[in-house]
């Protein structure tokens, strides 16, 4: 195992390093790592380490939630308003109805598989969005606007809107029936969640004013909490649902919106963490991927990718039209809410193990997705926010 370790840490970071001075994303270099030394290619990874990648890669989730939270700015948030609230379910929504609309043309699926995929692939990835948001805040891009802000916080909550999706549809899939109350699982995860967080970020701020601990004590702290509120997503179960990942982000920002320079500090200790995370959660995400697969699928796959995601990106325009964004901003929002990497490792064998009809080729899309979207997402963000978004001094 610490020979896979040492392995995934030192290839990465070559690999990572070439397409960085080749000017694109080290995300590159980091999936293909993965790829080749992952089960699929030369199977150099421990198995221990494929194993556990599922609880290795939520870690560095985590750490990605924390970060978001520990720099959200909820002035600039509130100034956003209203496109808040719709980027968390309207894209989504457009891009399901887009597979719903292209699947049984370009695929030949029914319209249920066609739903299951469109729920698999619409969600967005945090992995992916979140750091390079937090790099055009540290870099004062479309800070004033709140346009990192509004893109943060909507890929958090598109996720559970998107996974609530995914679980009806399955159900209805292998049961014949779909249980409406299911969809009490999506305001009651973001409400349960948010307060939560909130709360747990006010008493650790009162915690903070009496007890003098040091940053990397703080830093400790928060991921143990972190990971019981992720836990604490796994035991509700039913018709109440609670999002974790939005407790550890509202956490975090409520310990932003108090206690700025404590989250300033806390932030640095979070971003050093980061530079290990980053490089094993998409090596993780790359050895996830057959290539075989993303073979097999051809240009049907890669085709209804890109229709639906001109679906999505109608969903993120209708979201931020009637708002004082020009259209530059408005073109890179929707270029920043495209990226899949995270859910679609998770969920897209689901169907297959479930025995669905339609389980191959959503395991298969989910595939081509991931090498589609999450390092060409990463490098149009990289190329395009400084054309497009204004620097704020």
């Amino acid at each position: 195992m610490l020979f896979s370790f040492a392995l995934l840490l030192l290839c990465g970071l070559l690999l990572g390093d070439l397409f960085k001075k080749i000017k694109f994303p080290p995300l590159f270099g980091f999936m293909l790592c993965g790829i080749l030394l992952g089960p699929y290619c030369f199977k150099l990874i421990d198995a221990s380490i494929l194993d556990a990648s599922a609880s290795i890669r939520k870690v560095a989730l985590i750490i990605i939630l924390i970060r978001a939270g520990l720099n959200l700015d909820l002035d600039a948030l509130k100034k956003v308003g209203r496109p808040a609230i719709l980027m968390c379910f309207l894209p989504a929504t457009f891009e399901i109805i887009g597979f719903a609309l292209l699947g049984p043309v370009i695929l030949h699926l029914s319209l249920l598989d066609s739903l299951i995929l469109g729920s698999v692939i619409a969600a967005v990835s945090p992995a992916v969005v979140v750091p390079n948001m937090l790099k055009l805040i540290e870099e004062g891009y479309g800070t004033k606007e709140g346009i990192p802000q509004l893109i943060m916080a909507g890929a958090s909550v598109d996720d559970v809107f998107v996974i609530v999706l995914f679980t009806s549809f399955t159900s209805l899939a292998s049961s014949g029936s779909l249980d409406a109350l299911n969809f009490l699982r999506i305001p009651t995860s973001i409400i349960s969640g948010v307060a939560s967080g909130i709360l747990i970020g006010y008493v650790l701020n009162r915690f903070f004013d009496k007890v003098d601990v040091r940053d990397t004590v703080k830093v400790i702290v928060l991921l143990s909490l972190s990971f019981i509120l992720v836990k604490a997503e796994d035991v509700c179960t039913g018709y109440f649902g609670y999002s974790g990942l939005l407790a550890i982000m509202a956490m975090s920002a409520m310990i932003h919106f108090e206690r700025e320079q404590i989250s300033v500090n806390l932030s640095n200790k979070f971003s050093q963490l980061w530079i290990v995370a980053e490089i094993l959660l998409f090596e993780l995400v790359g050895a996830a991927v057959d290539p075989t697969y993303a073979l097999k699928a051809g240009t049907s796959a890669i085709l209804i990718i890109v229709l639906a995601l001109i679906f999505r990106m109608t969903g993120v325009y209708l979201c931020v039209t009637s708002t004082p964004l020009t259209r530059k901003e408005r073109l890179f929002c929707m270029i920043a809410y495209t990226p899949k990497a995270t859910v679609q490792a998770a969920i897209g064998s689901i169907p297959l193990a479930m025995g669905l009809s339609c389980g191959n080729i959503v395991l298969t899309v989910a595939v081509c997705a991931i090498l589609l979207t999450a390092p060409l997402g990463a490098f149009f963000i990289n190329l395009t926010y400084q054309k497009l978004l204004e620097k704020n001094v």
